[in-house]
């Protein structure tokens, strides 16, 4: 093998190694390593636990959600683009509350604010560099009984399986149009989005909050397809999924990524 052949396949290993690594969740069939936090629950009455969230997707129930999901501190929530992605959690370090040989996969539907007014080791348990998770009372009660409050947990990225195909939540109006998407198999978490009309171009849509997608674009009395790419670098491309008589209120289920 010559130096030049060498140097060659040294730069491509090189570049191959940054991209894997940009990112601590880089995504695989396989889950990522395990990593330390806490979590805390919020009690059933609490309206969080059917309908709102900062990812945008309302009611959890008729999403899809269910109650295995889990809001995120600012550090894990990075800043809306966890919305949708899939964590296998578990109790450890107590052997008094854990319910040993227990694990949860629960998805990011929410964020837990900071609270300034307290330390970050006294209180303020979301605040930054804190990795936290509040869940249902009903899903922490799975790993750990309940008067543990403030437990150790040990938690990592998997793949999200989903039944059906990626579903597009229309809203909007006028030229000012609003896509939820939801029900994301695979990396979960939406990187970027393409919409298509039948007389247009691909155009890229913005991130609004959560994954709540928008464009300022007049796509009424068109066919539109969507260009889905998540997390992990894949791209799924749903045509035609809303026919041409679409309206405003309205959801569409398209393509889905492999789980």
């Amino acid at each position: 093998m010559s130096s030049t052949t060498l140097l060659l396949l040294l730069a491509f290993s090189n570049t191959i190694l940054v991209a894997l690594s940009h990112s601590p969740y880089s995504q695989s069939s396989t889950p990522s390593e395990w990593r330390s936090a806490r979590a805390t629950y919020y009690a059933a009455a609490d309206p969080r636990d059917a309908v709102g969230g900062a990812c945008g997707y309302g009611d959890l129930e008729k999403a899809g959600y269910g109650k295995a999901t889990a809001g995120m501190s600012t550090v894990l929530f990075e800043k809306g683009q966890i919305c949708g992605a899939c964590f296998e959690v578990k109790c450890v370090d107590d052997l008094r509350w854990c319910i040993p040989g227990t694990s949860i996969i629960v998805t990011a539907t929410n964020f837990c604010a900071p609270n300034y007014g307290f330390p970050a080791d006294g209180g303020g348990k979301c605040n930054p560099p804190n990795a936290h998770f509040v869940l249902p009372i009903e899903i922490f009660e799975k790993i750990a009984i309940w008067k543990a409050s403030n437990m150790p947990i040990q938690y990592r990225r998997i793949n999200c399986r989903k039944e059906g195909g990626i579903r597009f939540s229309i809203d909007g109006a006028g030229v000012f149009l609003s896509v939820l998407i939801h029900n994301v198999a695979g990396a979960g978490d939406i990187s970027a989005v393409k919409i298509k009309g039948s007389r247009t171009g691909w155009l890229p849509m913005n991130r609004n909050w959560g994954q709540n997608w928008h464009i300022n674009a007049d796509l009424k009395n068109q066919p539109l397809s969507f260009e889905v790419t998540s997390s992990d670098g894949l791209t799924v491309t749903s045509y035609n999924v809303a026919p041409k008589d679409w309206n405003f209120g309205q959801t569409f289920e398209g393509k889905q990524f492999q789980s």
